[in-house]
C-alpha cells in the first residue's frame, strides 16, 4: 500500500498561515458583526427610552399628531412606515394602533412590574386588558414580557425583540399617565446593513487569505532557500568532490547543520583517499612481481617437457597468474578513476566499426547464440581506443556468461541527437528488483550467478561504467520485459571532420 504523497515544508506553512489567519478572520467577522448588531441595538434602546416625554407633549388623548413620523424623527430613521405605535387606555381599551403594527406582537399584555403599588398604573389599580371586541386578552406571549428578553440581559426588561414573519420588531412598553404605550421599530433595515456587512467579509477575506497564504510562501522560500542551498551543494559532492566544503551560513539556525556536514565531509575525504591509496598502491606494487612471475611461468613452460605433469601444473599456475593480473590492472583502472586521474587520450573513433570488430569474434566465443545486429554505418565517437574496447568486450563477455542455452542476443547501436547509443538484449535468469539495482556494484555478483559458478568478481561492470563515465558517457540498464536484461552504453557523439 504506498503512502500518500505528503505536501512539501513550504506549501505546508503556506497552509497553516492561511488557515491560522482564516480562523483568525473568521473569528474577528463574528464577533465584530455580533459587537456592531449590539451597539446598534443598544443605541435604538437608548433612543425608545429617550422618547418619554412623547406621550406627554401631545392633545385629546395625549397623542401627538402622525405620531409615528415624530417617533421616527426622534429615532433617526429616515421611514415612518419602519415605526409603529399603539396606545391603551388606564381601562385597558386601544385608544391608538398604526396601520403597521405587526399582526404577530400582541396588543394586549400584563401591567409591567414595579409600576405603581400592585403593578399597574400610575395609581395602583392592576389593568384588566380588553380587546376591542371585549373579550380578555390572549395571554400566549405575555410570559416574555413579565420575565424580560432572555437574549437582551443589557437593557431593561421591558425591552425585547419580537420575530414576525416580515421581519423582526424591536418592541418597547412603557406606562405613562395615559395609560400603557408600546412603541416597535422595524429591524429589517439593520439586518440588511449586516447583511451588507457580511458579504463585504464574504468578499475581502478570501482575497485576504490569498494574500497571507502568497505572503507566507514567498516568507517560507525566504526562510527555506539556505536549505535549498544546502541541498544542491550536497547533490554536487561526488567520490572526486570530497574536498568541497558548504560555505558558512547567515543563519544561526543553519550553523550546527553545516559545520556537521563539513566535518562529515572531511572524515569521509580522509576515509575515501586513504582507501583509494591502499588499493592504488597495493595495485601498482603488485603489478610488477606478477608481471616477473607471469614471464617466470612462460619461460619454465617451454623448458619442460612438452604435455608431462609439470607443464600442466605450470600451465594452470600461469592461468592464475594471468587472472590476478587483470583483476590487479582493473583495481588500478578504478583507483585512478575514483581520484579523478584516469588517463584518457581522445581521438575521433569509428564506433560504428569499433562494435563491428568486436562482434566478429563472438561466433567464436559463444557458437550456439543467434546474434541479430543492426549498427549504424558513420557513428563517431571521442574517447580512448583501448579502453572503449575494454567496455565493449565485457559487455558481450557478460552477455554471453549470463545467457540461457541456446540463447540470443540483439546488438543495436544507433545515432540520438548529441550522442550515440549502444545497446544490448540477451535473455537471463529473472532478477529482482534489488539485484538490478546492484548490477554495477563492484565485487557484486547475483545469486544466479554464484549458483552457476559463473567466473568472475563483479569487476567488469563497475570498471565499464567508469570508463563511460570519463568518457561524458553512462553504462546503465533499461526497462525490459521480466526475463530479459537489456544494458545501454552511452557516449558524447562526434561529427566527422
Amino acid at each position: 500500500m504506498k503512502r500518500p504523497l505528503r505536501p512539501s515544508l513550504r506549501w505546508r506553512l503556506a497552509l497553516w498561515s492561511a488557515a491560522l489567519a482564516g480562523g483568525a478572520l473568521l473569528g474577528f467577522a463574528l464577533l465584530s458583526s455580533w459587537l456592531i448588531y449590539q451597539a446598534k441595538v443598544d443605541r435604538l434602546d437608548a433612543r425608545l427610552e429617550s422618547l418619554g416625554p412623547l406621550a406627554r407633549s401631545g392633545t385629546g388623548d395625549g397623542l401627538p399628531r402622525q405620531p409615528e413620523a415624530a417617533i421616527a424623527q426622534a429615532l433617526g430613521l429616515p421611514d415612518p412606515q419602519a415605526v409603529a405605535m399603539l396606545a391603551i387606555n388606564p381601562q385597558g381599551k386601544i385608544v391608538y394602533r398604526s396601520e403597521q403594527w405587526p399582526g404577530s406582537v400582541p396588543t394586549t399584555w400584563p401591567p409591567l412590574e414595579g409600576r405603581g403599588p400592585e403593578g399597574g398604573g400610575p395609581d395602583g389599580r392592576r389593568f384588566e386588558r380588553q380587546d376591542p371586541d371585549g373579550s380578555r386578552p390572549d395571554r400566549r406571549g405575555f410570559d416574555r414580557f413579565d420575565r424580560g428578553d432572555r437574549g437582551d440581559r443589557r437593557g431593561p426588561r421591558h425591552l425585547m425583540t419580537w420575530p414576525t414573519p416580515n421581519g423582526p420588531w424591536r418592541v418597547a412598553l412603557r406606562t405613562t399617565p395615559l395609560g400603557q404605550m408600546a412603541i416597535a421599530v422595524n429591524l429589517q433595515a439593520l439586518h440588511q446593513e449586516m447583511a451588507t456587512l457580511r458579504h463585504i467579509y464574504l468578499l475581502t477575506i478570501p482575497g485576504l487569505l490569498l494574500a497571507i497564504g502568497g505572503g507566507a510562501w514567498g516568507l517560507a522560500g525566504q526562510a527555506l532557500r539556505p536549505v535549498g542551498q544546502l541541498s544542491q551543494t550536497i547533490g554536487q559532492v561526488t567520490a572526486q568532490g570530497l574536498d568541497q566544503r558548504l560555505p558558512a551560513a547567515a543563519d544561526p539556525e543553519f550553523k550546527p547543520l553545516i559545520t556537521a556536514f563539513n566535518a562529515m565531509l572531511e572524515r569521509l575525504e580522509r576515509s575515501f583517499n586513504q582507501a583509494s591509496r591502499f588499493s592504488g598502491d597495493a595495485a601498482h606494487e603488485l603489478k610488477t612481481p606478477l608481471t616477473i612471475l607471469q614471464g617466470e611461468l612462460e619461460q619454465a613452460i617451454h623448458q619442460v617437457e612438452s604435455g608431462s605433469p609439470a607443464q600442466q601444473t605450470l600451465s594452470q599456475l600461469l592461468d592464475q597468474v594471468s587472472h590476478l593480473s587483470g583483476i590487479v590492472r582493473k583495481l588500478l583502472l578504478l583507483s585512478l578513476a575514483d581520484a579523478g586521474q584516469m588517463s584518457i587520450q581522445r581521438q575521433p573513433l569509428d564506433f560504428s566499426a569499433l562494435v563491428q570488430d568486436q562482434l566478429e569474434d563472438l561466433p567464436l566465443l559463444a557458437p550456439d547464440l543467434t546474434l541479430t545486429a543492426s549498427i549504424a554505418p558513420g557513428l563517431v565517437v571521442a574517447g580512448d581506443r583501448d579502453l572503449l574496447v575494454q567496455v565493449i568486450q565485457n559487455l558481450l563477455t557478460n552477455a554471453v556468461k549470463y545467457n540461457l542455452p541456446q540463447g540470443w542476443l540483439r546488438v543495436q547501436a544507433e545515432r540520438h541527437p548529441h550522442q550515440v547509443r549502444l545497446t544490448l538484449t540477451n535473455p537471463t535468469v529473472p532478477l529482482t528488483a534489488a539485484e538490478k539495482s546492484r548490477f554495477f556494484e563492484r565485487f557484486y555478483r547475483s545469486a544466479s550467478a554464484r549458483d552457476r559458478q559463473t567466473e568472475g568478481l563483479g569487476l567488469g561492470l563497475s570498471l565499464a561504467r567508469e570508463i563511460a563515465r570519463a568518457h561524458g558517457g553512462d553504462l546503465g540498464l533499461d526497462p525490459s520485459p521480466p526475463g530479459e536484461i537489456q544494458v545501454y552504453l552511452q557516449l558524447p557523439a562526434r561529427q566527422l571532420g
